[in-house]
């Protein structure tokens, strides 16, 4: 499972240090990056992620392989949402940390081993794309209370999955659009990505105060499902989790919209960006 060194890679010992992790894995390029790091990064999974980065370096894993890891912990974490009442919530919340520890370790492998590729990239794509899809398909099924065909709560929970993966879309495509029509990377720099519009700029300072658009990732929504799973275990009923799927879809759809509203009221789509 080990990395191929490209010719130009520098000599590593194959037993690193967490100081060494730390120096060559955890640059401020990587720490600092305003739009790619989840607040629990910082918090508590950076400080961590070197011991396990340690762990898989010592196991001969490659990058790819980290994040191939990732990806089934992300699809267990959705699966677990299976499992009735508050273990299933318990475990659903646990392997969502534990997937985003993992999310910083493969990037720090491949920072070790100098593997960075698209390949990497694509896989990273595909474990929060479909780990998210998966636990609002879950979220469904959950607050049906089973797989009940005519229930409206699994379409709700397919609705959802369907405008998060809208919403994740549109940073993409905005890398996409600047691609294809020649222009260089879009800058991360906060000016870039506020909007030049008056009206929308005020909107999106209101936004920030009750920021409802940052739950739709797999950690917010794994924990948000053990809340209502221990709700629910206290009413004896599943109130708490169709309350949650029935907030969460008209949420991301406003999400989606004032996403998209964003993105075309800054400068992301602009050859200066």
């Amino acid at each position: 499972m080990a990395d191929s060194l490209p010719p130009s890679a520098p000599v590593r010992p194959d037993r690193p240090t967490i100081a060494q992790i730390r120096e060559v894995c955890q640059p401020p390029t990587i720490t600092g990056r305003r739009n790619s790091e989840h607040w629990v990064g910082d918090l508590y999974h950076r400080p961590l992620s070197p011991y396990l980065t340690r762990v898989f370096l010592r196991a001969g894993f490659s990058a790819n392989g980290v994040t191939g890891v990732m990806i089934l912990i992300g699809w267990c974490a959705a699966a677990s949402l299976l499992i009735p009442g508050l273990p299933g919530g318990l475990l659903a919340a646990i392997l969502g940390q534990l997937q985003m520890l993992i999310d910083c370790t493969d990037g720090e492998v491949a920072r070790w081993r100098c593997s960075q590729s698209p390949t990497g990239v694509f896989l990273d794509k595909i474990a929060h794309y479909t780990t998210e899809a998966f636990i609002a398909i879950a979220l469904g099924v959950r607050a049906a209370g089973g797989f009940d065909a005519n229930s409206a709560w699994i379409l709700i929970g397919a609705l959802l999955a369907v405008v998060l993966l809208l919403n994740k879309s549109l940073n993409d495509f905005v890398h996409v659009a600047r691609a294809y029509a020649g222009l260089p990377k879009v800058s991360e720099a906060a000016e870039t990505s506020r909007p030049r519009g008056g009206l929308v700029a005020r909107l999106r300072r209101i936004a920030g105060f009750v920021p409802f658009y940052k739950v739709f990732h797999s950690i917010e929504l794994t924990l948000l499902a053990l809340v209502a799973a221990v709700i629910d275990a206290v009413l004896g009923d599943l109130t708490a989790t169709r309350v949650l799927v029935a907030a969460l879809l008209p949420l991301a759809v406003l999400a989606t919209i004032g996403h998209f509203i964003a993105i075309m009221s800054s400068s992301r789509l602009r050859a200066t960006a």
